[in-house]
């Protein structure tokens, strides 16, 4: 069954990938100018597939991927047994980095012979129990185990150290143990997982090597004593580099461009196939499924020249390297940029043919855009005007919190002088004010006396926006009276 759902998979992703107007039973030869449509509709489940699934190709930090590659070989070669964490600010690659040391290893004959992968994710296996069954599983021990992967936590355990222990270097097959969310493993129940991988890894025993992938730069901190004397401290950090812009504008072309058949056949060169049998055998190794494969796409020649020389011009274009600039100011992430990429490339149909400056420098206003400057467009008259007041309060008393009372007495000031905000109920202003709390523009001061207790007209509250954020959204707001807007860019009344 699990091979004819591989057979279906395939093929339905082979129906997925042909233009439209291509038969079924026809080769590639007879689709070389395919209708337009179908080419852009093409090239965007290209590049969308390539952002999100093209995880076999890992750009930068050489030395580091260097240390992971060298730990795997040395395990597997030479029996020696290893741990390590690799660290980093979450987009910036660590996963990437596994999944293409390993493909770039498993191709290799000697090596996926002689090893056996074990992928536990802090997130899926929230306990010892359930993380020890799946290893139990990924290890192929069932068989071995004579039933008793449902038997209790000692006894499994206890097993799998067993079978760990009786192993030696020159003819036991090497374990790599890749835990995902490591922090998250720390949480469990006396660490029992991580003490005993630990230490069969420090010892001279099966060949064992412990690789774990955390966001947290303080997990070792998260250790107990015991288990923190059997790591290695290997610790590899994942740091983005901040004067990267000319790489980043490169990989912006790199992503969007098509392949031709000169890079094609260098990406086959490069990423050689990783045998299915790991694959199948493995369903819980989630890291080496539905790998990028540009072989699944074919255009013709001619608009893979016509896309790619609009793309080049778009690099060159000045706008678009000031829209870039600006968002790698606020992240050097690759991880995050791909997603933007992909909602730049959501854009392309038929009536958008192609990536455009225009389109680039939307995708900058969007990301600079504030969300709490949008929210705020959508208020009433009123509820602006109890913000600049709440906003003339805090500059006058450097954000000292304030209630209804306070508010009130400054809007009625300007309402008296004001020709479009007088003769408003003080029911109303009370309801707009309440308004605002539960948009949580103000929230309530904890620990003072008065916040909690009382009348909702003395009750503390302090405001959560930035005086910047008010103006931006006065000067954004069309229908809004002159005489509001220039209450408030005035200067504190």
């Amino acid at each position: 069954a699990h091979s004819r759902f591989i057979t279906l998979g395939s093929s339905w992703i082979e129906r997925a990938n042909r233009a439209p107007n291509q038969p079924a039973n026809k080769t590639n030869k007879t689709a070389i100018m395919p209708a337009p449509t179908s080419e852009i509709d093409l090239t965007r489940r290209f590049i969308k597939t390539r952002l999100l699934r093209d995880r076999a190709t890992f750009r930068g930090f050489e030395t580091e991927r260097k240390h992971i590659h060298d730990l795997l070989v040395r395990t597997v070669s030479t029996g020696e047994s290893n741990s390590a964490l690799l660290l980093g600010r979450r987009g910036c690659g660590k996963t990437t980095l596994l999944t293409s040391v390993l493909a770039e290893l498993l191709p290799v004959k000697s090596f996926y012979e002689n090893t056996l992968l074990v992928y536990l994710n802090g997130l899926v296996h929230t306990d010892d129990r359930q993380a020890l069954k799946s290893i139990t599983v990924q290890m192929r021990l069932e068989n071995a185990v004579d039933g008793k992967v449902f038997g209790s936590f000692a006894e499994n355990l206890a097993f799998l150290l067993d079978c760990l222990k009786s192993g030696n270097r020159q003819t036991s097959k090497s374990v790599i143990y890749l835990l995902e969310e490591f922090d998250l493993f720390c949480a469990h129940h006396n660490q029992t997982l991580l003490y005993n991988l630990f230490d069969v890894a420090q010892s001279a025993q099966a060949p064992v090597c412990v690789i774990g992938v955390t966001a947290r730069m303080d997990v070792i901190e998260l250790l107990e004593k015991r288990v923190k004397s059997r790591f290695s401290h290997r610790q590899i950090f994942l740091h983005p580099a901040e004067d990267g812009f000319q790489e980043r504008l490169q990989l912006f072309e790199e992503l969007l461009k098509l392949p031709t058949e000169q890079d094609v056949a260098k990406y086959d060169e490069t990423h050689p196939l990783i045998p299915k049998n790991i694959i199948e055998e493995n369903e819980e190794l989630v890291l080496l499924r539905n790998l990028f494969n540009p072989r699944e796409f074919s255009f013709s020649a001619k608009w893979v020249k016509q896309w790619n020389r609009q793309i080049a011009a778009l690099v060159q274009n000045p706008s678009v390297s000031k829209v870039l600039q600006s968002i790698y100011d606020y992240d050097v992430v690759e991880g995050s940029f791909r997603m933007l990429l992909v909602q730049l490339v959501n854009e392309l149909d038929e009536e958008h043919p192609a990536i455009t400056c225009e389109m680039v420098q939307q995708l900058g206003k969007e990301y600079e855009a504030d969300d709490k400057v949008a929210l705020l467009g959508g208020l009433t008259a009123l509820e602006i005007c109890l913000l600049i007041a709440m906003k003339h309060h805090s500059e006058i008393y450097d954000r000292d919190p304030f209630n209804f009372e306070m508010i009130l007495t400054r809007f009625n000031k300007f309402a008296n002088s004001s020709s479009s905000m007088q003769g408003i109920n003080r029911g109303v202003v009370l309801k707009a004010y309440e308004h605002l709390k539960a948009l949580e523009l103000i929230v309530p001061v904890p620990g003072i006396a008065g916040s909690s207790k009382g009348q909702k007209e003395f009750q503390l509250h302090r405001l959560l926006l930035m005086f910047g954020q008010i103006v931006q959204a006065v000067q954004h707001m069309a229908n809004l009276p002159t005489e509001i807007a220039q209450w408030a860019q005035s200067s504190v009344a």
